[in-house]
This record gives C-alpha cells, structure tokens and sequence, in this order.
C-alpha cells in the first residue's frame, strides 16, 4: 500500500517512534568470511523483512533525511502501519537493483561515496575485486543462447568455485530476480543476481563472469543484446549493493566493457577488471 501525500508529512517526525527492527546479535557472534576479514553475524544476515526508515537508510547508504524524501515524493516503495512508515525489504531489494543502480554520473558516483563509507566496518581493503574474483571464476565462451540457459551456465561455474552451498536454490533465486525486472544494464552488460541476498547459498562473497560467444537479447534497458553477465553473490546486504553499485561505476568511468570483449583469455580479463577496479577507485578520490 502507496502512502497518500496526505500521509507523507508524517514521515519527517518519524525518529520520534521507537525503531520495532529486531536487533542484530552480538558483536562476538562470529560469521562466515569475505577473503580473510572475518564478519559478524549481524553483518550478514538481516533476516526480518520489514525494516524502518532508519533501517532502510542504513541498508541503502543513505541519510533518513534521503529516504523520508523519497517517501514524500512516492519515489520509494513504502506502507503506513498506524502511524509508522515501514518498508518491505524484497520491495526494497528490487527497488535498488532498479533505481540506485542506474542513476546519472554524478548521482552515482555519489552514491557510491556513500555505499563505501557504508561498508568500511566489513571490508578488509577499499577494492572488492581481488577477494571476489580469480581467473577460474570466468568464462570467456559461454555457448549460452538463451537467457535460461545463461543462468544455468553461470550457476555451474559458481558451483565450481567452491564456494557456493544450493546451486538449484540460486538457480530459483536468480530466475525470481529475473521475472520481476530484467539485470540488464545499458552498454551491453548484466548483474545478476539472487531475488534477495541469502547469506547461507554461499560459503563466501564471490562474482563469476560470464562472456557468451552469441549476443543474447536480455531485456537491457537500451534494448541492446548482452554478451558480458556478472553474477554476485553476497552474503552481506551491504555488500551486496556496494558490489553492484561498485561495477556499475567501473562501467561507466572506466573502458571496461570493451576491455573485457577483447580480451583473449580468463587471466587477461580477470587483469583488466583488478585495473579498471583501480581506475575507478581513482577517479573517486580526484
């Protein structure tokens, strides 16, 4: 349920309510891994579904100040509960893979700025890219023809890294994510990913890539075919965004795309994305 714009006004004095989001464990409560940095198991998982505004703020790298906006303006999936504003996180989820992701340039980059002071606690270093991908996690010559059959290709490489625990039940996420709006990006590329992020599909936050022979129409936004499919898979929400919000700003400042398309091999595109990850990370700081 949309809130009414008469509703919307209620949403500034919202800090004055008790945030009901259940609490995460203790910081002792040790997790699973991202490369040699160990996580907290309130790092990643935030299971309950319905989060508060400040919930959604800190999920989204964002200020309440940002999202009580976007309520305002109905630019955010919401509902009123009383006299409350609360959030789906699958709505929430889907909504960000949407919108956040394909923000012009600047709101991007901005963006990102955010998502990186977001996640500093959980990261052992600002690049992502060397804990996530090795050579043996992409595929230079994926026969894939159809967008059933890339899923399920990309699948069995993941599976093939050793870090991923339920292929079939990534299979019926990613093909969920999918029937709800399309992963393809502007520029010929996709980011897939599961419907929501389930810390227990994965042993740890790994991307394979894929690169068909074939251009397969993936329901792009420019409506161009796609040949270049990234999946992520994060056991962290934070990460999870960070990392897509992170590939799409090498996409853009960077020539990667062409990059990855020319290269001959899985080790020189495994080297141009660990450089592009640097450029990019440049380009912030300038």
């Amino acid at each position: 349920m949309m809130l009414r714009r008469r509703d919307a006004d209620q949403v500034s004095g919202q800090d004055n309510y008790t945030d009901q989001t259940p609490k995460a464990a203790p910081a002792s409560t040790r997790g699973t891994t991202f490369g040699g940095n160990v996580l907290r198991e309130n790092e990643l998982n935030m299971s309950y579904q319905i989060l508060s505004l400040d919930a959604v703020a800190e999920y989204l790298h964002l200020t309440p100040a940002d999202i009580a906006q976007r309520v305002k303006c109905n630019e955010i999936p919401h509902e009123k509960r009383g006299r409350r504003i609360v959030f789906s996180k699958d709505e929430i989820d889907l909504w960000a893979s949407q919108h956040l992701l394909r923000l012009p340039g600047p709101r991007l980059m901005e963006y990102h700025r955010k998502s990186t002071r977001g996640t500093r606690e959980i990261l052992p270093r600002q690049t992502l890219l060397p804990e996530m991908i090795q050579p043996g996690f992409i595929a230079p010559a994926l026969p894939a023809k159809t967008k059933s059959s890339v899923l399920h290709e990309l699948v069995a490489l993941a599976e093939r890294t050793g870090r991923l625990n339920n292929p079939q039940d990534l299979v019926a996420s990613l093909e969920a994510r999918e029937a709800l709006c399309s992963t393809g990006m502007p520029g010929g590329f996709a980011l897939l990913h599961p419907r929501v992020p389930d810390p227990y599909l994965f042993e740890s936050s790994f991307i394979v890539l894929g690169r068909t022979i074939q251009e397969i129409h993936f329901g792009a936004p420019d409506a161009l075919p796609t040949n270049l499919f990234f999946l992520v898979c994060c056991q962290d929400d934070r990460l999870h965004l960070h990392t897509l919000a992170r590939i799409c700003l090498m996409a853009r400042k960077t020539a990667i795309l062409d990059q990855l398309r020319q290269s001959p091999d899985a080790p020189s595109m495994h080297a141009s994305l660990l450089a592009a990850e640097e450029e990019a990370l440049a380009e912030t700081k300038a």
